[in-house]
């Protein structure tokens, strides 16, 4: 779809107020005109859902196209734009691409992460998904601390998390099956992989003060921070103390609870609502919500949850489905900064996505448009059977 000027017609469009209504949405360019019949060719979206494109703050299966098997990798700009393709087809609009950022070689290496950087800033005029990038700064990636700075001063990370695994690695040095399946993915032999360990657990007094040198980086770039798996209360405090306002993944309510009473966000997976529960045993993502203590939920290993995860919580009857949606449009826009995106309104992106809903349990994305294009379109509309010109 090339026109400047269009609308979607006889949809159920899921407005800025909540409310579901039957109406011509009208687009201009890359904006919404608003509600109303406008100028141009008519997509008929024959009774469908006419919902806010999904905003994705931390996907990480784009992993998958890069390494689908230990050791087995395939070229970066492939796995990015099929990633990409799997993004548009998900309804996903904004993705948030988590790179990981550690002190290991191979798949989440220091190298590695910059090439992803590099190459979604080459590939994104040929994307059909605004994508970002989520840099996962693995805490004893001391090095990693200088390219991370140069990347935020250039504009090419959009959001910081810090993650801190190591101290959990350094406690499996006596299980050598566990250190293998860490060693897989590096490339080097199960020693090797230990001596390096070993060798970066050693640098943790100077972990603190790194951090804080980076939330200073952030801030002055006006990038959102956020923390991994926070464990406590206290754990929480710390990264706010430093500027990390997102709470991604809190492994207990007691955390998710205190974050909130301070004003920050809780970021959660829709695989852990769509699964019903978290595959490590922490606390349900859905019990979060209901309890008001998350406003955020992330693809995180798996695109196709963002999409069932309002239907499944709405079903549920965890909360209506037009703030079970927001729980994917809205809440990460606001928690990303990005005031253009999110919610149907006039002069906002046109970011959106139709969705068949007919199948009770399996919501089904039919089209998506992103910037007021259609990059995603299944049976009729991808035929162009679904456009007709305007009355």
């Amino acid at each position: 779809m090339s026109a400047s000027n269009w609308q979607i017609a006889n949809g159920r469009v899921l407005t800025a107020d909540g409310t579901i209504v039957e109406a011509e949405l009208a687009l201009s360019g890359s904006h919404i005109a608003g509600l109303g019949e406008g100028g141009g060719p008519a997509l008929d979206a024959g009774g469908m859902l006419v919902l806010p494109g999904i905003v994705d703050l931390h996907g990480d299966a784009f992993e998958r196209q890069m390494m689908p098997r230990p050791g087995v990798a395939f070229a970066t700009d492939l796995a990015l734009v099929d990633s990409d393709r799997q993004l548009a087809a998900n309804g996903i609009t904004t993705a948030f691409h988590a790179v990981t950022c550690s002190w290991e070689t191979g798949l989440r290496s220091l190298a590695n992460a910059g090439q992803i950087v590099d190459r979604v800033a080459e590939l994104q005029p040929r994307l059909a998904c605004d994508t970002r990038i989520h840099l996962r700064h693995e805490a004893y990636n001391l090095d990693g601390e200088r390219p991370l700075v140069d990347w935020l001063g250039a504009g090419r990370v959009a959001l910081v998390a810090f993650n801190d695994h190591t101290p959990a690695m350094l406690r499996r040095l006596g299980e050598p099956d566990r250190l293998a399946r860490m060693a897989e993915r590096t490339g080097l032999s199960v020693e090797d992989f230990t001596a390096q360990l070993v060798a970066v657990g050693a640098r943790g007094g100077e972990i603190a003060d790194s951090l804080v040198r980076i939330g200073a980086a952030a801030r002055a770039a006006g990038v959102p921070l956020a923390s991994h798996d926070d464990t406590s209360p206290a754990v929480r405090a710390g990264f706010r103390d430093i500027g990390a306002r997102i709470c991604e993944f809190p492994t207990n309510r007691e955390t998710a609870a205190a974050a909130v009473a301070a004003g920050d966000t809780v970021a959660m997976g829709a695989p852990n609502v769509v699964r019903g529960g978290s595959h490590l045993n922490l606390v349900g993502a859905a019990e979060l919500v209901a309890a008001g203590l998350c406003s955020v939920l992330m693809s995180d290993y798996y695109y196709p949850a963002l999409l069932q995860a309002p239907f499944r919580l709405a079903g549920d009857g965890v909360l209506p489905f037009a703030r079970a949606w927001d729980l994917v449009s809205a809440g990460p826009a606001a928690a990303a900064g990005l005031a253009d995106r999110g919610r149907i309104a006039p002069g906002l992106r046109a970011d959106l996505v139709l969705v068949d809903d007919r199948a009770p349990g399996l919501p089904r994305v039919v089209a998506t448009v992103a910037g007021g294009r259609v990059v995603h379109a299944e049976g009729r509309l991808a035929a162009g059977g679904g456009f007709a010109a305007a009355a």
